[in-house]
């Protein structure tokens, strides 16, 4: 049997999602620990996030932290090549030790706790129990390896643009949509039907379980896609991606908006915002409203 390890990055808060990406595409990981929280009544009161463990398995004599440094190295140089500075990556350091040999993929689920995602909703792990409010809607939800629980800024940008700005009835497009939690939250204030793509093939099936536990899976066309593979037009869009790629994907993501739509745009630190409004400025799409948390932009655009 091989044993379990647990590998320690030093990072900066905002690049965890970047850190998560490598420990799962590049090593047999089977789960990511990206921040040690502390709730109390639904609300986070302690984070501890500058450290980002993964649990990897491997044959002892197979496990050489230099080579995990190498790779997490060339990682960060590659982002590095795309605009990311050290300041905004952390250092990627890595110290590791071998840990008892039990089920990683569900030692991470201690550290989740239900979260208030916004001012009406609330996101509950599928293993806990919660009890929403009258005016409150409940979002049950189990990530696996997709990304998004809920409890990140951007995550919860997202979910506020929704509240605010999405109709009844509307068609909505969740791009880049990991665990499916914008597309269901989509649903569950009244969208009429969502289309939810990303171009990641394994999270698909996490994406369309946690739409049938929370009873919306007829609702959701889910399917491995990028933006400039739909044909339809839609009323609301959601694209929580990284900065570079929306300025990208800017062109593609305004063709698959209706006349008078809204769209929110997500995954933007603070300092890279300048990246995304001229590729929203070029595009001649109107900005409606620019949120911020923590060190996070969330940007409402409308097609005019």
């Amino acid at each position: 049997m091989k044993d379990y390890f647990e590998i320690s990055v030093k990072i900066n808060p905002n690049a965890i999602e970047l850190v998560t990406e490598v420990f799962f595409e590049r090593f047999e990981c089977e789960g990511v620990v990206q921040a040690e929280e502390k709730y109390k009544d639904l609300e986070l009161v302690e984070t501890t996030n500058n450290i980002a463990k993964g649990y990897i398995r491997c044959e002892e004599e197979d496990f050489k932290p230099s080579e995990i440094q190498k790779v997490f190295d060339h990682a960060k140089e590659e982002l590095k090549e795309e605009g990311f500075t050290d300041e905004e990556l952390g250092s990627w350091e890595i110290s590791a030790q071998k840990v008892i040999n039990q089920d990683w993929s569900q030692k991470w689920k201690e550290h989740w706790k239900p979260t208030k995602a916004s001012d009406h909703v609330i996101i509950c792990p599928s293993w806990e129990e919660c009890t929403p409010q009258k005016d409150e809607v409940l979002i049950t939800l189990d990530p696996g390896s997709a990304f998004g629980t809920g409890t990140h800024a951007t995550t919860q940008l997202c979910i506020r643009a929704i509240e605010k700005y999405l109709k009844q009835g509307d068609d909505l497009a969740d791009i880049g949509t990991g665990s499916g939690i914008l597309a269901i939250t989509g649903i569950k204030f009244g969208a009429a039907h969502a289309v939810a793509i990303d171009n990641d093939p394994l999270v698909i099936d996490v994406a369309q379980d946690n739409a049938q536990v929370n009873g919306v899976f007829n609702k959701i066309d889910f399917s491995c896609a990028t933006a400039d593979m739909i044909c339809e037009q839609f009323d609301f869009v959601c694209a929580n991606i990284l900065h570079n790629v929306l300025a990208e994907i800017m062109g593609d993501l305004k063709a698959i908006m209706k006349p008078s739509s809204y769209m929110v745009l997500s995954g933007i630190l603070d300092e890279k915002k300048p990246i995304v409004l001229e590729a929203i400025e070029n595009l001649g799409l109107k900005i409606v409203e620019t949120m911020t948390q923590e060190q996070w932009v969330g940007i409402v655009v409308q097609k005019v």
